[in-house]
């Protein structure tokens, strides 16, 4: 298909990427608001106003998620606080996402002809889910957007040498930098790029910089940083075995057999070790957490891109291996998709809710109700209780403190088994 962009004028290729999109994920717009998603949208009133940039800027945390406080800001803004609207956000934000995974085809060793499978199975594989669905993620979705984009446009600048594709990598590495701490992986990402070229590797010299002030910059402010305080990581971490452990589930049964068949019939030990490379490299931010063995669904958002090459390239290899059997092929891509899909409408969805489940109970109460409530073994942090009554305008509503007695009692006792990972 060559390395232009004349693959994005199909209207197939958009369409079939807005029919997996919606497929996979079109129950979720019926999801309540969960948990986080409540300080997201408190961010978006404390720090989105012009007014407050400067405030933002001075917080060490969420300066590096100035994009998905800005939009969560402006969303409700135009919209107001409604459920399905920020949903639907973050699924049009997925789709976008998609259409970035179809460019980097412009690279010549991918192609559009691996780029385009790829994107499509990227738009339904479920692991990455929390991404999508959990509003409180987005900062994954717009660094992923922005990592993306500035890597299509490092490649651009490496196979034209035009100046302005090199500035437009610039200002979306920038980007990708104030939505999340992980976009420093464009830096080892397009040094692969590069390959031996020495001479792109002093272009990159400036992108090293900002990633070292970057670094030092949040570890300056260490002793206010939420995250060096409670808990959430640690350099002395045993990140090898989280790292290990999150690759084996994102690559999952559908990757373990992309590897049989690659292995078998194609061979391309090339394709097989970037798809892992990029899953290494992108995972790597992620992989120093001391609170569970693996990283949550929403931090292998961008390393999913190196599964759907995977899943990809062995989709095209049984092409090429049954070209007689194009209908055998495309059934097992159809028993994949339905499996993705279904496993989210079903199983997941039924997950969401019980997790949305504390906070809905709490706001419906408090929208007939005058004064106190107290709240027993809310599986949740105190603050999440407080920000679903803000945000969501209850009035002459409280928590009443620990012990206080109170006109209504709600007890969640029965669901102290429940765990939230938080904010992270």
């Amino acid at each position: 298909m060559g390395t232009n962009f004349a693959a994005w004028r199909s209207p197939a290729l958009w369409v079939g990427l807005a029919l997996l999109c919606l497929l996979t994920y079109g129950r979720a717009l019926t999801l309540p608001l969960i948990s986080d998603d409540y300080l997201q949208i408190q961010l978006g009133r404390d720090y989105g106003p012009a007014s407050q940039w400067g405030a933002l800027a001075a917080d060490a945390l969420y300066r590096c998620r100035a994009t998905s406080i800005l939009i969560t800001h402006w969303t409700e803004a135009i919209v107001g606080p409604n459920p399905i609207t920020y949903n639907l956000t973050g699924l049009l934000i997925h789709f976008l996402n998609c259409g970035l995974v179809v460019s980097l085809g412009v690279w010549k060793p991918i192609g559009f002809v691996s780029s385009i499978p790829a994107a499509l199975i990227f738009a339904f594989l479920e692991r990455p889910h929390e991404a999508v669905i959990w509003y409180s993620a987005l900062p994954e979705l717009l660094v992923f957007t922005f990592t993306i984009a500035a890597l299509v446009a490092w490649i651009q600048y490496c196979q034209t040498g035009h100046g302005s594709w090199y500035a437009a990598s610039a200002v979306a590495f920038a980007l990708a930098l104030l939505s999340k701490e992980s976009g420093v992986v464009f830096v080892p990402l397009a040094f692969l790029i590069a390959g031996w070229r020495r001479e792109l590797w002093w272009r990159l010299a400036p992108a090293v910089a900002v990633s070292v002030w970057y670094f030092f910059s949040i570890h300056a402010a260490r002793d206010t940083h939420l995250h060096f305080n409670d808990g959430t990581f640690s350099l002395s971490a045993p990140f090898w075995t989280t790292e290990l452990r999150t690759i084996g589930r994102l690559v999952g049964v559908w990757g373990a057999a992309a590897l049989l068949i690659l292995a078998a019939w194609r061979r391309d030990w090339r394709m097989i070790a970037g798809c892992f490379t990029w899953m290494v490299i992108t995972l790597l931010p992620y992989s120093f957490l001391t609170y569970q063995s693996s990283a949550p669904s929403r931090h292998t958002y961008l390393a999913a891109v190196g599964v759907a090459f995977l899943l990809a390239a062995a989709w095209l290899a049984l092409r090429e291996r049954f070209p007689r059997h194009g209908r055998w092929v495309a059934a097992l891509a159809t028993v994949c998709v339905l499996q993705q899909a279904g496993y989210l409408w079903t199983y997941k969805h039924r997950q969401l809710l019980d997790r949305a489940m504390p906070t809905e109970r709490l706001v419906a109460a408090a929208q007939n109700h005058q004064g106190p409530i107290q709240v027993r073994c809310f599986p949740f942090p105190r603050k999440i209780a407080e920000l679903s009554l803000s945000v969501t305008g209850a009035r002459g509503v409280w928590l009443a403190k620990e012990g206080e007695s109170a006109p209504l009692e709600l007890d969640f006792c029965s669901l102290s088994g429940q765990s939230e990972a938080g904010r992270r």
